[in-house]
């Protein structure tokens, strides 16, 4: 039988009633309900991830963020969630006790977050609507492939993140250029991403999400494992600071037929290379 708790991990729609900008999801990387920041409606994103969920075939509802209606829907989903309003109808009537709990505001959605203009500003605005909700301890996270990170606007979103509870989690899905770029198909070069990340990470500790997978039924070669940690070593021996990895799997469909999730030891051996050969702790989770 399905649990119910896992169906939602699985279902991170992010539409919600008449919202155009916010919804709340449960999260399997936060432990409770994530309430999602949608800074790119227009689907336009700077990588093109053969494992991204997000169908860019299909027209955008809406190519403008307007910030105006953002706002009020965070500052009403703030009060709906930690009220307990959102658990008492379905799905989240279904989530487990331990997780009918808030644990964080995250600017994804359906592109690169840090490529909108004044990512600055909404990150800003938010934390005074959490602060304004008594909400310090839900915390705010980034998730970002880490390409904008050396502009003057995301420089200053991470230090308003640092100052309100914030984490950074940035995307590291490879260990050599050819591989990054097997699977993030982007013009951005592999050096910029480990540049930015190193850069931020001497600033503040990150996370590194590292989403592995099956391209064409053949998992990473062992090869490139070795790299990423061999890149994880660098960052940390340039002064950067990683407070924790990722390694996760597909878990929801992805763009492309030719990728499929790692089986649960694979995920568990990626980890445990990981934390044995960089000393950074490491987190597991697996697909569907």
């Amino acid at each position: 039988m399905t649990n119910p708790q896992h169906t939602l991990h699985t279902d991170h729609s992010r539409h919600w009633r008449e919202n155009t900008f916010v919804y709340p999801v449960l999260s399997r990387r936060s432990r409770g309900v994530s309430i999602g920041v949608n800074l790119n409606p227009d689907k336009v994103c700077n990588f093109d991830c053969i494992y991204c969920q997000v169908d860019r075939r299909s027209e955008a509802e809406t190519r403008f963020v307007a910030t105006e209606q953002l706002l009020t829907e965070i500052d009403v989903m703030l009060g709906y969630v930690s009220s307990g309003a959102l658990f008492a109808e379905d799905p989240f009537s279904t989530v487990p006790p331990q997780l009918q709990r808030l644990n964080d505001i995250a600017f994804s959605g359906d592109g690169e977050p840090t490529t909108y203009r004044n990512i600055d500003q909404i990150v800003g605005e938010v934390a005074g609507l959490k602060k304004r909700h008594g909400l310090d301890d839900v915390k705010m996270v980034l998730i970002t492939n880490a390409s904008m990170f050396h502009r003057p606007a995301c420089r200053e979103a991470l230090q308003i993140l640092d100052a309100n509870n914030g984490e950074i989690w940035a995307k590291l899905d490879a260990g050599t250029a050819e591989y990054y770029q097997l699977i993030e198909r982007t013009k951005i070069p592999f050096q910029r991403i480990l540049d930015n990340i190193t850069e931020a990470a001497r600033e503040r500790p990150l996370v590194l999400q590292s989403l592995f997978m099956r391209v064409n039924g053949d998992p990473p070669p062992p090869e490139e494992i070795d790299a990423y940690c061999t890149r994880i070593n660098e960052i940390q021996g340039a002064g950067g600071l990683i407070k924790l990895a990722q390694i996760y799997t597909v878990a929801r469909p992805p763009a492309e037929s030719f990728v499929s999730s790692l089986t649960d030891a694979e995920v568990d051996a990626i980890a445990e290379q990981v934390q044995r050969e960089t000393g950074v702790p490491a987190e597991c989770f697996y697909g569907g």
